[in-house]
C-alpha cells in the first residue's frame, strides 16, 4: 500500500512539473490578412509545447483578430524569446 501511495505521489509531482513547464512555451508564426494583403511574423505564448497543438491554438487566437495563420515556425522555451523580439516587433507576445 505504501509503495502504491509513493508511486502516486511521484506521478503527481511529475505531472505538476510538466504543467509548470508548459506555461513556458512559445511559438513563432507567420500570418496574413486579405484585402489589402498584410503579412506579419509574431511570437505568442502557448499552452502546449507540441507543434501540432500549438498550431491549433495560434490559429484560433489569430482568427479572432481577423488574421489567418500561415505557418508555425517553431515552438520553444523562454531561452528563445530575446533573439525573436526584434523581428516580431509589435506582434511580440501580442496575442
Amino acid at each position: 500500500m505504501k509503495q502504491i501511495l509513493s508511486s502516486l505521489a511521484v506521478l503527481a509531482l511529475i505531472t505538476l512539473g510538466t504543467t509548470a513547464s508548459a506555461a513556458d512555451c512559445y511559438a513563432d508564426y507567420k500570418a496574413k490578412q486579405d484585402n489589402p494583403l498584410r503579412l506579419h511574423y509574431g511570437v505568442m505564448q502557448v499552452n502546449s509545447c507540441g507543434k501540432g497543438k500549438a498550431k491549433k491554438e495560434v490559429a484560433q487566437r489569430l482568427k479572432g483578430s481577423g488574421w489567418t495563420l500561415l505557418n508555425v515556425m517553431s515552438v520553444f522555451g523562454p531561452e528563445g524569446l530575446d533573439k525573436r523580439k526584434a523581428n516580431a516587433g509589435k506582434f511580440y507576445l501580442r496575442y
